[in-house]
């Protein structure tokens, strides 16, 4: 944003009221898709567009695995079999992807209903 443009937003909205809880949820809310209380507030009021931002890493991860996945399958089709290596390869790329999945912060996805 400009400087310009924030010159430009003067007008102060009065203070709103809310449990301590709901004041947490927001700021988690608006901490994951990457932006201030006030502009994730703004977004909501206007029908905005939020995109959360999650944990890119982890995303990284999950994706890493999953090709090594695939890799490891199409290597047991050009074979025609499955080896006792591959075998082993699979099982431990399958382990590691179910602990980068339940290690995943769904909660920065800002995917919750009420």
């Amino acid at each position: 944003m400009s400087k310009s443009e924030k010159r430009q937003r003067a007008a102060l909205l009065p203070s709103v009221r809310c449990f301590p809880e709901e004041k947490e949820q927001i700021k988690v809310s608006a901490a994951s898709a990457g932006l201030s209380v006030g502009e994730y507030l703004r977004r909501c009021a206007l029908g905005r567009r939020i995109v959360a931002k999650g944990d890119t890493q982890q995303m990284k991860e999950i994706m890493k695995l999953g090709g090594l996945q695939k890799h490891l399958y199409l290597e047991m089709q050009k074979q025609g079999m499955m080896t006792t290596q591959l075998s082993k390869q699979f099982a431990e790329t399958l382990t590691a992807l179910q602990i980068a999945l339940m290690k995943f912060d769904a909660k920065s996805l800002n995917n919750t209903e009420d």
